[in-house]
């Protein structure tokens, strides 16, 4: 059984092509040719994975995005556009996607990364299941994963998807180095120029969050990854 598929698109003929030919391959798609009322639409057809273009009437994909991670935050977000400049493809994993396919693409190619999508958040949901603590103490924190929720001295923050992967990874190995590289594919599944631009972005919003607490430092090691530390002697 293939996935559920949602796709923004306005340019009419290219998603006439595309939602056919994913049809054809067994995936059910919804395709919208804006998305002012995304969020009924995933309530409503619980898709497995978006698919958006950047380019929208009313509302841009980014803003999508956004609004997609804030209320779905495992739901896997594909970018599609014809945006290639850096700045673009760093704006586009800042709000909230996972992958991120230029114009023009490949089908074959848009079927594997929506499957690969899928399988990642599938194969990270089992390992946070079987092998990750209910809660972790760290400095004057408590961290809850299967909550996806900081709670720190003042506030409680609620983590991204991609935040709470990260994490995990740090807290599984306290006060010892983490290699960056092999961070980025136990993540993303590819440690690519444009992935570590997009991992820069969480780290500095997990230091930040951090900030507001004690006893917890993610410090880099130049040339190769990070060291997560973590005190518990906090008076």
């Amino acid at each position: 059984m293939k996935y559920k598929v949602l796709y923004i698109e306005d340019e009419e003929h290219l998603a006439s092509i595309v939602k056919e030919t994913l049809e054809i391959k067994g995936y059910r798609v919804q395709h919208q040719t804006e998305g002012t009322k995304i969020l009924d639409l995933i309530n409503t057809f619980q898709p497995d994975v978006c698919v958006l273009d950047i380019m929208l009437p009313y509302i841009d994909g980014y803003s999508l995005g956004r609004t997609i991670r804030q209320a779905y935050p495992k739901l896997p977000i594909i970018f599609l556009t014809a945006k290639s400049q850096t700045q673009d493809i760093i704006e586009g994993f800042s709000s909230g996607g996972t992958d991120y396919i230029k114009k023009p693409f490949s089908l074959e190619e848009l079927m594997v990364r929506i499957d690969n999508q899928i399988s990642i958040l599938n194969q990270s949901e089992a390992a946070v299941q079987k092998t990750i603590p209910q809660e972790f103490k760290l400095g004057t924190f408590r961290y809850a994963p299967q909550l996806m929720k900081l709670f720190g001295p003042t506030e409680t923050i609620k983590l991204s998807n991609r935040e709470t992967e990260i994490l995990n990874i740090f807290c599984m190995s306290p006060n010892e180095p983490i290699d960056r590289r092999e961070l980025m594919k136990m993540i993303w599944g590819d440690d690519s120029y444009f992935i570590s631009r997009n991992l820069d972005v969480y780290i500095r919003r997990l230091r930040e969050y951090f900030a507001k607490g004690l006893g917890v430092e993610i410090i880099t090691l130049k040339g190769k990854g990070y060291h997560f530390s973590v005190s518990d002697n906090i008076m």
